[in-house]
């Protein structure tokens, strides 16, 4: 039997992956989290051969709690299943060590075939996920400005965009709140980006947030002007 956590902080996902995966003989969800902290606590506790790890969630995001899952739970499989399907994190994730991404629209079959595939030790890369990985480099002009940004100011960005201040952040990633800024500086410099809201539209047209994944604690921040919720982008 494979044993799997489900963490995504929304309720209406992880209820729906486990139905999805109920009809499975050899498929067992034994635990759910709802964000980054929750799933290391249940990784550690539970000990899953596969962990579904969705990116953006609120506190501390998909990729830090991916690598402290993977240094406490060896044995354990993480697939990556999330709305963002444009680099740098699929490749960012996988050479963290996750075996698998899949997008969320992807259909239960395929979720039951990466599990069992993952479980033996192989990978498993959503077509989508595996096309945008080969032709990344093969596009003129077309690469995204987030490629440039570290692993960590990648993890800053995220929970900027989710609406997490300096403090939080420090507290989450356990930096200072003097690094976070630095980070946050160097990002800021890098991306061409002025303000928090500058820096989540560019977040959205590079598809890295969708507007269905704005956090509550985006929406209630105390900095209005950082949480306007930009106009959708219409392509010709």
């Amino acid at each position: 039997m494979i044993k799997v956590l489900v963490v995504d902080d929304h309720e209406l996902v992880r209820v729906g992956v486990q139905r999805l995966l109920g009809d499975a003989d050899d498929i067992d969800v034994i635990g759910e989290a709802q964000d980054g902290e929750e799933a290391i606590i249940k990784a550690k506790e539970l000990q899953p051969d596969v962990v579904l790890m969705d990116i953006n969630m609120p506190g501390l995001g998909g990729m830090e709690a991916t690598r402290k899952i993977l240094r406490a739970a060896e044995k354990t499989q993480i697939i990556i299943v999330s709305v963002i399907e444009t680099e740098p994190f699929p490749s960012r994730l996988l050479q963290l060590g996750a075996r698998g991404y899949l997008s969320k629209d992807s259909t239960p079959d395929e979720l039951k075939e990466a599990i069992r595939t993952v479980f033996k030790g192989e990978r498993y890369l959503n077509p989508k996920i595996a096309q945008e990985l080969a032709l990344q480099h093969l596009a003129e002009g077309d690469d995204s400005p987030f490629e440039a940004l570290s692993e960590r100011e990648l993890q800053v960005m995220q929970m900027i965009i989710n609406g997490k201040k300096a403090p939080d952040i420090a507290d989450k990633l356990c930096l200072s709140s003097k690094t976070v800024n630095s980070y946050r500086y160097r990002l800021f410099d890098k991306l061409k980006v002025e303000t928090d809201v500058e820096l989540t539209h560019m977040a959205i047209k590079y598809g890295l947030l969708k507007l269905e994944e704005l956090t509550i604690d985006a929406q209630q921040s105390e900095e209005p002007s950082k949480v306007k919720i930009p106009s959708p982008i219409r392509g010709g």
